[in-house]
């Protein structure tokens, strides 16, 4: 049936201004009309937005489906869900399956799954090294004769510099991206949190901001020699935002992402061993906390990815030390930054749009999406006006392990339009 949503304010990137208009989706999904107090048949469902914003659906490049292998915490098809649910209409997997998809079949296997869900933009990535161990590459040939948005190691640095410099190689002459996270294992060791005084408090051993800065000052490096395209995935310090900065202004072909919790938490709020803030990377330092915001604002960061990471409460229920890195994200992304930062005023719906839509989907190949005639109806209906409380009947996915677990934000999310 088609679907006229009446009396909202559309959200762009190009405009912090908003434009009221009616909107019409026909029975295809397409937006069919836009304008001023439009008129329809009986037949059209009809859907009061007054005091509501309509914006386009967002698009994460770092999320871990956990399907094949790891079931228990998340399916594809709830975390479609849980990104339905938190506005994404577009998502790139992360490999880190088991088996990880590091070769063309593989890939292939995991779009036959993703093709059984259906109900949004599921891309899988394929692996930089063969299963993920960094010793060898993967099979590049086959993942990008499928299609593969991206090649990376997820959540593992590749710790050879050579093999590195061999990988970039290959992903250029293929012209496809080279996603990495970085990290210095003989710098993070066994850490839990982020170096300094929370770390030397809580009794835990600490990650220290250089560990992610040497590691992206090298991979950086390789990349100016290799002319590869690098996205530097989950960056967290202000001297990071600094090595970007100095890194595109000599022409380097790089991008970089930055999650929520980065942008909105610190160090501090690692209390009674709570390991719902145990991230990788670890919470930071109030001043780069200040760094990724402003580089967020100036451009040097590109885009924000929620590095949706569900893991069962049991996985997490172990001690802090032992317990797995990583939270969720899909549904709590753009509720935190509206909560954060958009409600206090630090930026503007634009800037989510540009960072979150529109600049994700680029950097991977794809048209932005927006909210106009002709266009695929691709977008949700915001309600500043409400709240949310984060509690667990809330979430969609099957491991609603977050930092703002039974915390309440500002505005709802009434629904998405797919």
């Amino acid at each position: 049936m088609a679907r006229l949503f009446k009396n909202g304010k559309i959200a762009r990137a190009d405009s912090a201004d908003f434009r009221t208009a009616d909107v019409l989706v026909n029975n295809k999904g397409v937006i069919e009309s836009l304008g001023a107090s439009l008129s329809v048949s009986e037949q059209v469902e009809i859907i009061d937005c007054e005091g509501c914003l309509l914006v386009p659906g967002m698009f994460d490049l770092n999320v871990h489906g956990r399907e094949p292998g790891e079931e228990h915490a998340e399916t594809l098809a709830s975390c479609a869900e849980a990104a339905i649910h938190g506005g994404v209409t577009g998502l790139v997997l992360m490999p880190d399956t088991t088996p990880p998809v590091d070769s063309g079949n593989l890939v292939k296997s995991l779009q036959d799954l993703v093709s059984e869900v259906g109900s949004i933009r599921m891309l899988p990535a394929g692996c930089l090294t063969k299963g993920q161990k960094g010793e060898r590459l993967a099979g590049f040939s086959g993942m990008v004769s499928r299609g593969i948005p991206m090649l990376t190691d997820s959540g593992n640095s590749v710790p050879c510099p050579d093999l590195l410099r061999r990988c970039m190689e290959y992903a250029r002459d293929f012209d496809v991206l080279v996603a990495t996270s970085c990290d210095t294992a003989a710098l993070s060791k066994a850490g839990a949190v982020n170096e300094g005084k929370v770390s030397y408090r809580l009794g835990l051993p600490g990650i220290p901001a250089m560990s992610q800065e040497i590691a992206i000052d090298r991979n950086i490096r390789v990349a100016q020699h290799t002319g590869a395209r690098l996205h530097l995935q989950q960056i967290s310090t202000e001297n990071a935002v600094k090595s970007v900065a100095s890194a595109k202004e000599a022409g380097t072909k790089l991008s970089c992402e930055v999650s929520a919790h980065h942008l909105l938490l610190t160090e501090e709020q690692v209390v009674d061993y709570n390991t719902h803030f145990k991230l990788s990377p670890p919470l930071r330092i109030e001043s780069d906390r200040a760094a990724l915001v402003a580089g967020l604002i100036d451009g040097t960061v590109d885009v924000i990815a929620s590095n949706h990471s569900p893991h069962s409460d049991f996985e997490k229920s172990a001690d802090f030390g032992s317990a797995p890195f990583g939270v969720t994200g899909l549904e709590t992304t753009v509720l935190a930054i509206y909560d954060g930062l958009i409600k206090p005023g630090v930026f503007g719906w634009d800037l989510l749009i540009e960072r979150y839509s529109k600049r994700p989907r680029e950097i991977i190949g794809l048209d932005p999406v927006a909210i106009e005639e002709g266009a695929r109806a691709e977008f949700f209906v915001f309600d500043p006006n409400a709240e949310t409380e984060m509690k667990r009947d809330y979430f969609k996915t099957k491991s609603p392990v977050t930092p703002f677990l039974d915390k309440t934000l500002a505005g709802a999310i009434r629904q998405t339009v797919v």
